[in-house]
């Protein structure tokens, strides 16, 4: 049974037995992130850092991790600000810097921060939550409002299998020696570098190099087409997350990103590139393939952590 199936008759009983209501409306889509990082549905996140920010306010440094089983989108609800309990007090949190920068993260992945800012100006988006006026207490809990998707992106359906949840976060709890980016291992996910993709229309989707640049990492593509017609494979730009946690690139969705055609019983080649620290290694690729259908991407893990 699911943790949403299983808390339902909770919530029920509980409402039932403290208020006199006529009626019960639940939250529609209601789904229960996980506490302190142990949840297996949805999303779940672990506090790695709690203390005073150079403002004052009580800073909490928290890594997301992906517990939905399948590949997955999430951010905090904008304008909704986090809830810190603990201590006999309650406070909102109107900082708050939860997502996964638009990207979709690999299950059993977890990451602390994000590429965001702007195409032309990049910056690193640590995952935290601020609290003005916030001391901390034994006690403590942050719940914060978010939204994720799951499963391939469509363009023409962007929000298929969105859900509405709550991170629940013990901040008792502060782990300070996690190993990055995975923390779960799922079984058949993480490819090799020569896998062979198909791609939209047949066509063979293959990464033929790697190379450290003075900015980071360049990826060669290419593509084969046994068909009878010109076809373009978008792949956009593949971030590429690695052993410091932080998910490097720039999101823009995959099928605005230009590629060269492919042409009938020909082939293609161009290259990528994302801006990484030179001194970070473990890296994977966050791999969008344009297939099935036009403006439909299925996803692929691919480990270069040698590289």
């Amino acid at each position: 049974m699911s943790v949403r199936k299983a808390i339902i008759p909770i919530l029920l009983t509980y409402l039932l037995m403290s208020c006199a209501c006529k009626y019960i409306v639940l939250p529609e889509g209601l789904d229960i992130g996980g506490e302190g990082g142990q949840g297996t549905t949805g999303w779940s996140a672990v506090a790695t850092h709690i203390a005073k920010s150079d403002s004052g306010a009580l800073r909490i440094e928290l890594v997301i991790r992906n517990g939905t089983g399948d590949w997955s989108a999430m951010k905090a609800n904008e304008g909704a600000p986090a809830v810190l309990s603990g201590g006999g007090k309650t406070i909102n949190c109107d900082t708050v810097f939860i997502s996964t920068g638009g990207h979709r993260l690999a299950p059993g992945f977890q990451m602390r921060g994000y590429t965001a800012g702007t195409r032309q100006e990049p910056v690193i988006q640590p995952i935290y939550v601020e609290c003005a006026g916030a001391e901390p207490a034994a006690d403590s809990r942050l719940s914060i409002p978010y939204t994720y998707v799951t499963g391939q992106y469509n363009y023409y359906e962007q929000d298929k299998n969105k859900v509405e949840a709550v991170l629940e976060v013990d901040l008792s709890q502060v782990a300070s020696d996690l190993q990055y980016p995975l923390f779960e291992e799922v079984e058949g996910l993480i490819q090799k570098p020569e896998v062979e993709m198909v791609a939209i229309n047949k066509v063979i989707l293959s990464l033929t190099d790697i190379q450290r640049t003075e900015k980071g990492l360049q990826f060669s593509w290419k593509t084969v087409n046994p068909g009878e017609y010109a076809s373009y494979v978008h792949i956009g730009v593949p971030p590429v997350i690695g052993e410091d946690g932080i998910l490097y690139g720039y999101y823009e969705t995959p099928d605005i990103v230009s590629v060269p055609i492919t042409p009938a019983q020909g082939q293609a080649e161009w290259t990528t590139e994302v801006a990484v620290p030179q001194d970070v290694g473990g890296f994977y690729i966050m791999l969008s393939v344009e297939t099935g259908k036009a403006r439909l991407f299925a996803n692929y893990a691919i480990d270069i952590t040698d590289r």
